[in-house]
């Protein structure tokens, strides 16, 4: 009878770990962006990771928001550890009680032993997200469509008539307001302000509108670049790292403008109903030390959230390209940066995506994201 119930529970064991191995070792399940985000992310965290650890990782694709863990924490849990997730998703999705508590203290110290607080840059965590890079999101431009006449300002994005041709734009609101304000000339410190207000809100669509039939509206993040690439647009927006790989390791004539650039925080968060959430502490302390953010910036150009890790970005794994004028947050590319306002993000999530698909709705198009 002993041998029997050991033997069930052993069977039960095995039923209730789901992803886990054949063997029994558990399976560490990432939802991440696909395409050369997850490529680099494989070569810098995930294949060192299983090395380190022997644990091995499955990755899912996602193209960000909150409707693919909305859905999977009201069926039958999240199939997930460890999500990849914008900051301002994260706020949002921790607001609606979606994630599980991080705290800074499971993280490592730098390698001189600087505290992770201390070497983190300010606002890198919150109560359910850790951040690990700076992306941006970006306008680039097929450089063959606009011989002798390129775009220089985020201006050019609504400028039909100097640059014509369709624009690949992301069906979301994020990024699309604020340069759609800032293309009236308002301040970089007030864009926020003026996006609480009606007004604002209906300058932006406006300029938006202004673009008429030329928008042709993304959702998977390797979709803008392959457009671009295709000669399908002329502009589209996009993360600057996609737009980096298509130009270095695909020959495509695309330039970035980054007058306008909307920087933000990539974060690692924890489901609620995770399997394996001890595992997935474990994988977010290795994949932010100090030599995994390096590692990382020389395959795709995000700057690393821990200045220990900024102060150390130098080639391009692959092409030994200077990475370093490549990162948003260079001197040079950040001049007219765009701090997205998570917080604020947070706030007004469901309000601003009901009126931009109300908006949608107006224009006879749909939005289904979440």
């Amino acid at each position: 009878m002993s041998a029997l119930l050991m033997a069930a529970a052993l069977v039960l064991g095995v039923v209730h770990a789901g992803e886990n191995t054949a063997d029994d070792t558990p399976r560490l399940r990432v939802l991440s962006w696909g395409g050369a985000y997850e490529a680099a992310q494989t070569q810098a965290l995930f294949e060192p990771f299983t090395e380190a650890t022997g644990i091995p990782v499955s990755v899912d694709a996602y193209a960000g928001g909150l409707q693919a863990l909305r859905e999977a924490t009201h069926g039958d849990g999240p199939p997930w550890d460890v999500i990849d997730m914008t900051m301002s998703d994260a706020r949002a999705a921790c607001a609606q009680g979606l994630l599980q508590s991080l705290d800074a203290q499971l993280l490592d110290p730098a390698p001189d032993g600087t505290a992770p607080r201390q070497d983190f840059f300010e606002g890198a965590f919150t109560e359910c997200a850790i951040a690990h890079t700076v992306f941006a999101t970006v306008v680039a431009y097929d450089r063959t469509a606009f011989p002798g006449n390129r775009p220089t300002s985020i201006k050019h994005l609504f400028d039909i008539e100097g640059f014509p041709g369709p624009r690949a734009l992301q069906r979301t609101p994020a990024a699309n307001l604020e340069w759609a304000l800032l293309s009236y000339n308002v301040p970089l410190e007030e864009l926020y302000g003026l996006l609480s207000t009606e007004r604002g809100l209906s300058l932006a669509l406006r300029r938006l509108d202004s673009l008429g039939e030329a928008i042709h509206w993304w959702e998977g993040a390797e979709e803008p670049v392959q457009l671009l690439a295709d000669g399908e647009v002329v502009m589209a927006s996009g993360f600057n790292g996609r737009f980096f790989d298509a130009i270095v390791n695909q020959g495509a004539p695309i330039d970035i403008l980054w007058d306008g650039q909307i920087q933000e925080f990539e974060t690692w968060v924890i489901p609620n109903g995770a399997d394996n959430p001890h595992l997935a502490r474990e994988f977010i302390r290795f994949a932010t030390r100090t030599d995994r953010l390096v590692e990382f910036a020389r395959h795709l150009p995000y700057g690393p959230v821990r200045r220990s890790a900024a102060e150390q970005v130098t080639t391009h794994k692959p092409t030994g390209i200077d990475m370093r004028l490549h990162v948003p947050t260079h001197p040079l590319n950040a001049h007219r940066a765009v701090r997205k306002d998570e917080t604020w993000y947070a706030q007004v999530h469901a309000r601003i995506n009901e009126r931009f698909r109300d908006w949608l709705e107006g224009r006879g198009e749909t939005n289904d994201g979440g």
